[in-house]
């Protein structure tokens, strides 16, 4: 089998001018980045709010398994099927970080015969989105030390400062950490820390953002830190935020490049589905849907945390409504949970189909197959759907392009004719207070007995609510291996409890962030990072060893 470079050579690639062209887009309607890459507008940005024409599909998953089970794949394939089937279609992804491709999960173009290229662009530094946020984030942190420095007028307390440093890389050392050491010349010595760029709070507003107008006023409601008296301190009393802006002038602009079969493909944001809120940018899904009869987008992990995520956090906050959700499994997933036994791997995708339903979605399975996958048991897990009364299809994307797709394509074709997208719901309304948010998400999403707090979470949640801060959704944090806050317990668990052991308030982006488990904002690296495996050829191309 042809390895995932020298299929991507294979593949002539369209100037980004013909792939723009698919959208209708004329050469004033793009700025070009080299032949196959290009931003689109601020002119275009304007248009966000006109009334969108396509469906909108996510691709979501069941629990995965510590390798994951191809959505992105799946994703791409879909897009290049739709298209082969005469639906005009577009794809709406996340922006691959630096910390999983030298850390443990590789690039996140997809694979096989459904990528998106040029990959390598893609998944190094591509347009400097990503850098521009932590520039962004990092002026914040440095001008927040120089006021502490200059006399400190706001009265900062420096014990009580929340924002933090970041960098695009896996790095535990850099968690925390004390700054300002050296003496008087040096700046104010405190403990500080750093998260992973996509964990950024300017990474969440970057995809919230509808307009360069938004972006600067999400930014300056930024509450970066509190006085002694517990009075909470933001961007704009700092001054900061037009600052802030300015760096993200190029990166709110939705990037442009194509799959290999030359589906448009919008890579535009980047925040983690564990520790964030998993999903690409609503500007790029707002004009996907307007020059295409789909729009395929996905979030990260499964339904849980990313399409969980994509419903009550991104479609709350912007007005969109989705029609069809594919749920992609592999039959090693539902083995790896369990098989078919109670509480197993088929409970646990029958719970996804379930969490799909409950927001008045209509799901579709994508079974991503495998080679060594028997048809006897690929027909095991179809009369499973058929008897769950869901629509099943089997997809071979990775070996077959979007000729592998052509199935599931049919299936969200039909799904989507039939589907309604005034019948979407919101798990929880604005009024709830954030515990019963909390609560509502684990009992109906987790499927479990109830959630636990500790002291330190219990008092920020308080002090959140009192702040009036109170009618915010929900971002949970946890781990995407489990329903549980455990990774270890797979399957579909029923007695157990969540503990939320803390939780952050990111009033910029417009949410409350709580932390189920261990979860950590700064990954750490693998005994063997894909780093070590990662070379250039004589000809300058990306080269993986594995």
């Amino acid at each position: 089998m042809k390895t995932d470079i020298q299929i991507e050579k294979a593949t002539p690639k369209l100037p980004i001018s013909e792939v723009a062209s698919r959208l209708g887009l004329g050469e004033d309607d793009y700025l070009p980045h080299g032949r196959h890459i290009a931003k689109l507008p601020y002119s275009l940005l304007k248009q966000g709010k006109r009334k969108a024409k396509g469906k909108l599909v996510l691709v979501t998953a069941m629990s995965p398994t510590p390798s994951g089970e191809g959505k992105t794949t799946t994703s791409i394939g879909l897009a290049d099927a739709l298209n082969l089937i005469g639906r005009k279609t577009s794809l709406a992804v996340r922006e691959p970080s630096l910390g999983p491709y030298f850390g443990i999960k590789g690039g996140g173009t997809g694979g096989g015969k459904a990528q998106i290229v040029p990959a390598e662009d893609i998944n190094l530094h591509f347009t400097g989105d990503i850098a521009a946020v932590a520039k962004s984030a990092n002026l914040l942190a440095a001008l927040i030390d120089n006021h502490l420095h200059h006399a400190n007028k706001l009265g900062i307390d420096q014990r009580r400062i929340t924002w933090k440093r970041v960098v695009d890389l896996n790095d535990r050392a850099l968690r925390d950490i004390v700054i300002g050491l050296g003496g008087p010349l040096h700046g104010v010595p405190r403990k500080d820390g750093f998260y992973i760029a996509p964990a950024s709070e300017i990474m969440a507003i970057l995809c919230m953002a509808t307009s360069f107008p938004d972006l600067r006023n999400r930014i300056k409601k930024i509450i970066f830190g509190y006085t002694r008296d517990r009075k909470p301190l933001t961007c704009e009393d700092l001054g900061v935020d037009a600052a802030m802006s300015v760096l993200l002038r190029d990166a709110i602009l939705p990037n442009l490049v194509q799959t290999l079969g030359h589906s448009p493909t919008f890579v535009h944001g980047g925040p983690f589905a564990n520790i964030a809120h998993g999903c690409s940018s609503v500007i790029a899904s707002r004009l996907g849907l307007q020059m295409s009869d789909f729009l395929i987008t996905e979030a990260g992990f499964g339904s849980d945390l990313g399409a969980e995520k994509f419903f009550n956090l991104k479609c709350r906050l912007s007005g969109l409504r989705p029609d069809v959700a594919v749920i992609v499994a592999t039959l090693k997933a539902v083995e790896f949970h369990g098989g078919y036994s109670s509480g197993g791997g088929w409970d646990n995708l029958s719970r996804h189909i379930d969490n799909v339903r409950q927001f008045g979605v209509t799901p579709v399975v994508a079974i991503n197959r495998f080679p060594n996958d028997s048809p006897r048991t690929l027909n095991r897990l179809r009369k499973a759907c058929e008897k769950k009364r869901v629509r099943c299809a089997v997809s071979d994307v990775y070996r077959n392009g979007g000729e592998g797709g052509v199935e599931l394509a049919e299936a969200v074709k039909a799904a989507a004719a039939r589907s309604d997208s005034k019948k979407f719901k919101l798990l929880y309304p604005d009024k709830m207070k954030l515990r019963d948010k909390i609560q509502t998400i684990a009992r109906k999403v987790y499927g479990a007995r109830g959630v636990n707090y500790t002291k330190e979470a219990s008092g920020l949640l308080d002090h959140f609510e009192e702040m009036g801060f109170g009618k915010l959704p929900i971002c949970m944090a946890k781990t995407p291996m489990s329903f549980t806050d455990n990774p270890t317990l797979v399957g579909a668990r029923k007695d157990f409890d969540i503990t939320v052991t803390s939780a952050m308030l990111s009033a910029g982006a417009g949410f409350v962030v709580a932390i189920a488990g261990n979860v950590i904002p700064m990954p750490g690296l693998p005994k063997v990072p894909a780093a070590l495996r990662v070379r250039i050829d004589d000809e300058g191309n990306l080269i993986d060893m594995a």
